[in-house]
């Protein structure tokens, strides 16, 4: 029967990206009440996401960045010997299921929500072309959640605040927002530039038995980095070079 399993056999080699998609959010965030145009308990619960997904699924991603409802996870080595259908399976249904728990979803109305998956091949140099292309695409997805929450606070429909917003120059989005005191270059960064998950290295001070001498452990722990710089500044790119292996 596995030969009449049509993508079973689709592998493919790090590194690579992952990217989940949350599948009509815009739905769930009006079940559970989402603070509009931003909730920050969302955006930690979708970072909490990230960590779990780096330190206890077994996957073993080595970062992931993310903003809104979307996650991108960079695989430098692959579970399930490289098998796209299988990533995107496990990945996506995994995430489902830890943000369905940090959220609170099953109780007491059952919500339920999902992701999709795709795999994306990559090379340390693309994935810096990669992230600084999400990282901007995080930008307009805040100036555009910003207009559009305040065109419905105006009293517009949700279809007719999007139709309002189509074609408008950033600079009138802006301009839009910062007449209702709105300043979008100084709203907080993760809603701006988004939030990135990764392994870090640190020093612990501690005790051998054995010399009696006080000595310095190395410790990894997985960090939650909720204000990043542009990744097209000298420290954004400094990051993701350590990140990506990237020279």
């Amino acid at each position: 029967m596995e030969n009449r399993e049509i993508y079973s056999g689709i592998t493919t080699v790090p590194p690579v990206f992952v990217r989940l998609d949350g599948r009509a959010f815009h739905t769930l965030a009006e079940r559970i009440g989402l603070e509009r145009p931003f909730d920050a308990g969302f955006c930690r619960a979708m970072a909490d996401v990230c960590r779990d997904l780096i330190a206890g699924s077994g996957l073993n991603p080595s970062f992931a960045y993310t903003f809104s409802d979307e996650i991108s996870l960079y695989f430098t080595t692959l579970p399930f010997n490289g098998r796209v259908e299988k990533i995107d399976s496990v990945t996506a249904s995994y995430a489902a299921s830890l943000l369905t728990l940090k959220l609170g979803c099953g109780t007491p109305t059952p919500t339920p929500l999902s992701f999709d998956a795709r795999v994306i091949p990559a090379t340390p140099a693309f994935a810096l072309k990669y992230l600084t292309q999400r990282q901007s695409e995080a930008w307009r997805n805040h100036i555009n959640a910003y207009c559009q929450w305040a065109l419905i606070g105006d009293g517009m429909s949700s279809r007719k605040a999007a139709d309002a917003l189509k074609g408008m120059r950033t600079q009138e989005m802006h301009e839009m927002m910062f007449t209702r005191g709105i300043n979008l270059a100084k709203t907080p960064a993760w809603q701006r530039r988004g939030v990135l998950v990764c392994r870090e290295v640190h020093e612990k001070e501690g005790y051998n038995p054995m010399t009696g001498e006080q000595v310095v452990a190395l410790r990894r722990s997985v960090t939650i980095l909720e204000d990043l710089p542009l990744f097209t500044s000298p420290e954004g790119e400094a990051l993701l070079q350590r990140l990506t292996g990237c020279p």
